[in-house]
């Protein structure tokens, strides 16, 4: 990656890499709720209509699934759209067309066609949203096959994430926690593209190996600095893809510190954790000094009152005390 950095936010990054990616391919245009006429609801559609029309930046009634099926059909015919969902949990409404038409069409026609769109799904707890509008709904995506599914943790990630999303020629679901668009961090001035399917060491450790993605993964790095004080050096990944998931990078980390925790903000039943797992202890479980840990969310809708939403969150205290406890 090149060094010249300065910083700027979530929002912005992948602004830029809209930018960016429609200035140099015509094909690419976007669909949605209120990204034309207010530049969407966290601001990261600022500017697109204005440089390049209605055309290529469309306001869409409210309804899911003609914006993805009408993704679906221009994608068939040679263009690049990216649909934005406003909510991820409003997925649910088109359902059909992700999970039975974006995603299996490639397959189904011998590979003849080829379905290249993005899917803009913002998820994740915000201030007392409640139960229709803070879910984290990834892992009903990574069990469907033909879907690739991407979920940056930081600005630069989510620039370089989506402009790989753009370019690809497979169908590409791409979360963003709603409380990360404001988040402020370096990303490179050059062009630059981060691999989809690549995990990332960030923190190097010898004792535990802490798997984590999206806002998640920055609790699990300010659990780690906890862990420091108690003598226990974790070795922190960030997934970045949960499909195609990066087996290698999670199982020679696994190799090197024999402990595994996995931490997600959504429901620990059924998780991306539960995946997880289940690959270290087909593939690496004679590396393993203690059981694997899972830290979710409980099995229960996302509360609205504050103090049962604050217990409902995922903290850096809760992963660090399920880490305390493998030792």
């Amino acid at each position: 990656m090149v060094n010249d950095m300065r910083d700027i936010t979530f929002s912005q990054a992948t602004l830029e890499a809209m930018d960016e990616e429609m200035s140099r391919d015509d094909t690419v245009f976007i669909m949605g709720e209120d990204i034309a006429r207010q530049g969407g609801i966290f601001g990261q559609f600022k500017g697109l209509p204005q440089k390049f029309g209605s055309d290529r930046v469309k306001d869409t009634p409210i309804t899911e699934t003609a914006i993805v099926g009408a993704c679906v059909g221009a994608a068939l015919a040679g263009m690049r759209p990216i649909a934005d969902m406003h909510f991820a949990d409003f997925m649910g409404v088109c359902m059909d067309e992700i999970f039975n038409q974006m995603a299996k069409i490639h397959y189904m026609f011998g590979g003849q066609k080829t379905v290249p769109m993005v899917l803009r799904a913002p998820d994740g707890l915000i201030n007392q949203a409640a139960a229709q509008h803070s879910q984290s709904l990834e892992a009903w995506f990574m069990h469907v096959p033909g879907l690739k599914v991407v979920i940056p943790s930081n600005p630069a990630d989510a620039k370089g994430l989506l402009k790989s999303a753009i370019r690809d020629d497979n169908p590409v679901i791409f979360f963003e926690h709603k409380a990360l668009f404001r988040m402020s961090g370096p990303v490179p001035e050059e062009e630059y593209l981060t691999p989809i399917g690549k995990a990332k060491v960030v923190r190097e450790g010898k004792d535990v190996t802490l798997v984590s993605y999206s806002l998640c993964f920055n609790t699990c790095m300010k659990a780690a600095e906890m862990l420091d004080k108690d003598g226990i050096s974790v070795e922190c990944v960030d997934l970045r893809t949960i499909s195609p998931i990066d087996r290698n990078t999670i199982l020679e980390s696994v190799a090197k510190t024999s402990r595994l925790a996995i931490a997600h903000e959504a429901v620990k039943q059924g998780g991306v954790g539960a995946e997880i797992s289940a690959i270290v202890a087909e593939e690496a479980i004679d590396y393993l000094d203690a059981p694997i840990v899972r830290v979710g969310a409980p099995f229960t809708p996302v509360p609205f009152a504050k103090p049962l939403e604050q217990a409902y969150r995922i903290t850096p205290e809760k992963v660090a005390d399920a880490i305390r406890k493998m030792f």
